[in-house]
C-alpha cells in the first residue's frame, strides 16, 4: 500500500468520520454502559463524586475516574447521549496519535502512519471505541504511560516524559486496577541493562535514582487523585458502610479479584481465541510478523525488546489468573502495532499477504451479506429468533437487515475497485465502512429495545404519571431509562431480602405503589394472578406487581433459582 498524501488524508478523514458516526443517536445498552451512567448522573444529581452509587448501594467494583469523565463531560455539554460516549471516542483518538507518533520517533513517519491504521483496523479497538466503557479510557492511559516510559527509555534520557508515564499509569490504576502494567516494561530494559552491564555506557547517566524516585512519587500522585480523598474521607466516617466500601475496591477488586477470582473464569489459553479473532485482520499477518519479530529480538534491537518484551509480559500476567474477559489484553495491541509497523510497508507487497487481507474483507462482506439476505427473505431463522429474543418488532428488524445488506454491498464495491494493488487501502474503507454503519445504522435502529426504553416506556404508561416504581431484581438500564425516580432496595442484596422490604413499602401505599420485578424473582408473597406481564428485553421477561397483589403478613422465603444469578 502506497500512501500518497492524498489517500492518506482521505482515510484520515475516513477514520474520523467512522469514530464519530452515531454520536448522541442512542441510549446506554447493557452489559456496562447503564451501570457507569447511573453513577455518573447520581453524580451530576447529587453532587458526590467520590464514592460512587448504584441505586441505594455505593458501586465499588471500579473506581470512579471514568464516570468522573462522563459526568464532566455532561456538566459540559448537557446531553447525556453524546456524553457517555465522548470520553471513548477521545481516548480512541489519543490512543491512534500516541501509536503514531511512537511509531514514528522510533523509526520515521511512515512507519507511524501505517501503526495508526494497523491499530485502527483491528476489531477490538473499534468496538471499544464506539462503547461507553472503562477499557478504551484505560487504554489511552496505558499507552500514553508507555509512550513516555518508551521515549525515555530509548530515545532519552527525557525524564519529565518518564513522569509523565509513571503518572499516567498511576491515573490509570484508578480507573482500572491494571493501569500500572506500564511499568513493567522496566523489567525487559533491566534485562538488557544486565546483558550490556560490560558494554560502554552509552544511553541514561548511571547516577539517577532520585529522578526514578521523583518517577514512583508521579506514579503515588496519579493514584492519589482519587485513593488520597476517598481514604481521608473514610477515615473522618463513621459509618460502616464507608469502611466496606474502601475494604472492596482497594482489596476484593485488585488482588482478591486476581488470584481468587469467582466469575468468567477461563482456561490459561483463552487469550489465543481473542487474538484470533477480535484483533482481525491483524491476527492473519502473525504468520509473517512472528519470524520477522524474532530476527530482530536476535539481533538485539532494544525497540523491538521493549515493544515484544512488555506485551509478552501483559499476555502471561493475565494468562496467569483464573479470570479473564476478551478486553483484558487490549492494552497490548497499540503496543504491538507500533512493532509491527516498520514490517508492514514490505509485507504489504507479498502476494500471500494481499490474498489474505482481500479475503479477509471479502468474507466479511460476504458473511454480512448473506445473514441479511437469509434474514430478509426467511431463508434462515436466525434473524427471527434473535428478534423473539429481544422483543424486536418487524419493521425494526427489517431495517437492521438492510443496514447489514447495505454495508455488505458496498463493501463489495470496496473489494473490487482495490483489487490486490490497493488491498490495505480497501481494509481500512471497509472498516470505516463497518463502524460507520454501526454508528449511523445498526445501534441506532436497536437502540430502543437494547437500552430498554422501549420497556420502560410501557411501564409509564400502564402505572401511570402519579405512581410510584420500586424495583426488586432490577438491572442498571431499567433504573435508567424511567421516567420517574425508582426506589430500589439493594442491587446486590438477595432477592428474599428486596422483597423483604418491597412488601412492606407496597402497603404503606398500595394504590399508588408498583414493584417491577424479574419473572424469575417473583416472590409467593404475590398473588400471581394480580401480577401484569410488561413484556421482554435483554433476554429477560419482566412484571408489574401492584401494591394490592401482595399478601399481608406474608414472608417471601429463598429462591433456588438465585443461585444462577449474577448481579
Amino acid at each position: 500500500m502506497s500512501l500518497s498524501s492524498s489517500r492518506l488524508a482521505l482515510l484520515i478523514v475516513l477514520i474520523a468520520v467512522s469514530l464519530l458516526a452515531g454520536l448522541g443517536m442512542r441510549d446506554p445498552s447493557p452489559p456496562d454502559e447503564p451501570r457507569f451512567v447511573l453513577a455518573a448522573r447520581d453524580m451530576v444529581e447529587s453532587g458526590q463524586w467520590l464514592f460512587p452509587h448504584r441505586g441505594s448501594e455505593f458501586y465499588a467494583e471500579k473506581p470512579p475516574v471514568f464516570m468522573w469523565m462522563q459526568a464532566a463531560a455532561y456538566e459540559a455539554i448537557g446531553n447525556w447521549r453524546v456524553a457517555f460516549l465522548l470520553p471513548s471516542l477521545l481516548a480512541a483518538l489519543l490512543t491512534l496519535w500516541l501509536t503514531y507518533d511512537l511509531a514514528a520517533r522510533l523509526w520515521n513517519r511512515r512507519a507511524g502512519q501505517y501503526a495508526a491504521l494497523a491499530l485502527f483496523v483491528c476489531l477490538q479497538f473499534g468496538l471499544q471505541a464506539k462503547r461507553g466503557q472503562i477499557d478504551m479510557v484505560l487504554v489511552a492511559m496505558t499507552t500514553l504511560s508507555l509512550y513516555g516510559l518508551l521515549r525515555h527509555l530509548l530515545r532519552g534520557p527525557h525524564w519529565p516524559l518518564a513522569w509523565l508515564g509513571f503518572f499516567a499509569a498511576g491515573l490509570g490504576t484508578v480507573t482500572k486496577g491494571v493501569g500500572f502494567l506500564p511499568v513493567l516494561v522496566l523489567l525487559p530494559w533491566a534485562v538488557l541493562l544486565w546483558r550490556d552491564r560490560k558494554a560502554p555506557r552509552t544511553t541514561l547517566p548511571t547516577r539517577d535514582g532520585w529522578r526514578w524516585l521523583v518517577g514512583a512519587l508521579c506514579f503515588v500522585a496519579g493514584t492519589g487523585v482519587w485513593v488520597v480523598p476517598m481514604l481521608w474521607a473514610v477515615y473522618n466516617s463513621s459509618d460502616p458502610a464507608f469502611h466496606a466500601y474502601a475494604a472492596e475496591i482497594l482489596l476484593k477488586q485488585t488482588g482478591k479479584r486476581y488470584a481468587g477470582a469467582w466469575h468468567h473464569v477461563q482456561p490459561f489459553w483463552y487469550f489465543a481465541q481473542v487474538i484470533v479473532t477480535l484483533w482481525l485482520p491483524g491476527a492473519l499477518l502473525l504468520p509473517w510478523l512472528v519470524p520477522a519479530w524474532w530476527r530482530r529480538l536476535r539481533r538485539g534491537d532494544r525497540r523491538f525488546w521493549l515493544l515484544l518484551g512488555w506485551s509478552a509480559l501483559v499476555l502471561l500476567f493475565f494468562s496467569a489468573s483464573p479470570g479473564k474477559r476478551e478486553v483484558y489484553i487490549f492494552p497490548m495491541l497499540p503496543a504491538l502495532c507500533v512493532a509491527a509497523a516498520p514490517l508492514l510497508q514490505a509485507l504489504m507487497r507479498r502476494v500471500a499477504v494481499q490474498r489474505t487481507l482481500l479475503g479477509y474483507v471479502g468474507v466479511l462482506a460476504l458473511v454480512m451479506s448473506a445473514l441479511a439476505l437469509s434474514g430478509l427473505l426467511g431463508a434462515n431463522e436466525w434473524a427471527h429468533r434473535l428478534a423473539a429474543q429481544r422483543d424486536i418488532d418487524t419493521a425494526t428488524l427489517r431495517t437492521f437487515l438492510f443496514w447489514l445488506l447495505a454495508f455488505g454491498l458496498t463493501s463489495m464495491a470496496v473489494i473490487l475497485w482495490a483489487g490486490r494493488r490497493r488491498v490495505g487501502t480497501a481494509v481500512v474503507v471497509v472498516t470505516a465502512l463497518l463502524w460507520m454503519t454501526y454508528g449511523f445504522g445498526l445501534a441506532p435502529t436497536l437502540d430502543a429495545d437494547s437500552s430498554a426504553r422501549k420497556l420502560m416506556q410501557r411501564v409509564s404508561q400502564r402505572i401511570g404519571p402519579q405512581a410510584q416504581l420500586g424495583m426488586v431484581a432490577w438491572r442498571e438500564q431499567n433504573a435508567l431509562q424511567s421516567d420517574r425516580p425508582t426506589v430500589d432496595f439493594g442491587f446486590k442484596h438477595s432477592w428474599q431480602d428486596q422483597w423483604a422490604a418491597a412488601g412492606p413499602w407496597l402497603l404503606e401505599d398500595p394504590s399508588r405503589r408498583w414493584v417491577f420485578v424479574l419473572d424469575k424473582a417473583l416472590s409467593p408473597c404475590v398473588n400471581r394472578a394480580r401480577a401484569i406481564d410488561i413484556g421482554q428485553s435483554n433476554r429477560n421477561r419482566w412484571l408489574l406487581v401492584p401494591g394490592n397483589a401482595w399478601k399481608p403478613g406474608c414472608t417471601t422465603p429463598a429462591f433456588k433459582a438465585e443461585d444462577d444469578e449474577t448481579p
